[in-house]
């Protein structure tokens, strides 16, 4: 069959998803609707917050769906109706049976990591966060299972010791839509062959489940290295966060940004312990050294590197990081 023919339902939500979805349809082919998360209220002015998927969708003038709950019969009926040969997923929910098996030829996710390690929604994040040196991106069949489904192809990609998720989010966010549309062609033509994930030890697997704000607390009692990659992993989002402590004061939060590692030693009562001259740096004692804090943001605050923080904040010197007693 040829690709271009195929009535394609695409479904996602956030930036990560929007080059595929583009390339599909500057490529010619046939994407019958998108479906995507409802408008919400957000921010300060509660304003109507619309997907990523949905703003892009609306430029391409594609029909748009948004259902509240995915087994809603209404939403199953206007599935139905539109014929779909293929499902394509990128960072959406959990869809159910009766969505995910309608589409003639199924529904494929595209997942950022190298299945099956780092099953789970921040496959990005954890994978710089234990200091791997490679990731890459999957696509693979729906089924019963999250993350589980047979494996059709992936892309490897390797982690500098200098990125960040930003930085690797943005290039698996290319390198995603020309695997994308590779896994469309190859289903088309009956080449998928996918290599179901059986007969895997699980022990040996590395998950990646959702971060939440106190996940991103910096433990200072670690060594340097597995600090800086936890500080790369979150940053710029959700960001690792410290407190600073201060005789006087209620704490600060601080989100640390970036970062190096300066080998040293410590004695394991120092860890947490800040030091600067006030005007170029701010270190924080770790297990093995000192971190030398490079951008951060206190709360309340922009954020702006160490020099710029000291312009304002002389009195740093009098905070630190240990948690009082």
């Amino acid at each position: 069959m040829n690709a271009k023919d195929l009535r394609i339902v695409f479904m996602g939500t956030p930036e990560f998803a929007v080059p595929s979805l583009t390339a599909l349809v500057e490529n010619g082919y046939n994407v019958v609707a998108v479906v995507t998360t409802p408008d919400k209220p957000a921010g300060r002015g509660l304003k109507t917050h619309e997907s990523d998927v949905k703003r892009a969708a609306m430029k391409m003038g594609l029909p748009i769906l948004q259902p509240e709950k995915l087994k809603d019969p209404d939403f199953v009926e206007t599935m139905k109706a539109l014929r779909p040969d293929l499902g394509i997923v990128i960072a959406f929910r959990m869809l159910p049976e009766i969505i995910w098996a309608m589409p003639t030829f199924g529904t494929f996710n595209l997942h950022a990591s190298l299945l099956p390690q780092y099953r789970g929604a921040a496959p990005i994040n954890w994978a710089i966060i234990n200091g791997e040196k490679e990731t890459g991106v999957t696509t693979f069949m729906l089924n019963h299972e999250i993350d589980k489904g047979g494996i059709i192809g992936q892309i490897r990609e390797p982690i500098g010791d200098d990125d960040t998720v930003g930085s690797v989010y943005d290039r698996l966010m290319e390198t995603g839509k020309g695997l994308v549309l590779d896994t469309v062609e190859r289903i088309a033509a009956g080449t998928a062959n996918p290599v179901e994930q059986q007969h895997i030890d699980e022990s040996t697997l590395k998950p990646a489940p959702k971060i939440f704000k106190e996940d991103c607390r910096i433990d200072w009692t670690k060594g340097g290295r597995t600090i800086i990659d936890f500080i790369r992993g979150l940053s710029p989002y959700p960001a690792a966060w410290t407190e600073l402590y201060s005789a006087d004061n209620a704490p600060l939060t601080a989100k640390i940004f970036s970062a190096r590692f300066i080998p040293g030693d410590v004695r394991a009562t120092e860890a947490g312990k800040l030091s600067s001259d006030g005007k170029s740096y701010i270190h924080i004692s770790c297990a093995d050294g000192k971190i030398d804090i490079s951008e951060l943001q206190i709360a309340g605050k922009k954020r702006m590197s160490v020099k710029e923080l000291l312009l304002g904040f002389r009195n740093v010197g009098q905070y630190t990081c240990q948690v009082p007693k």
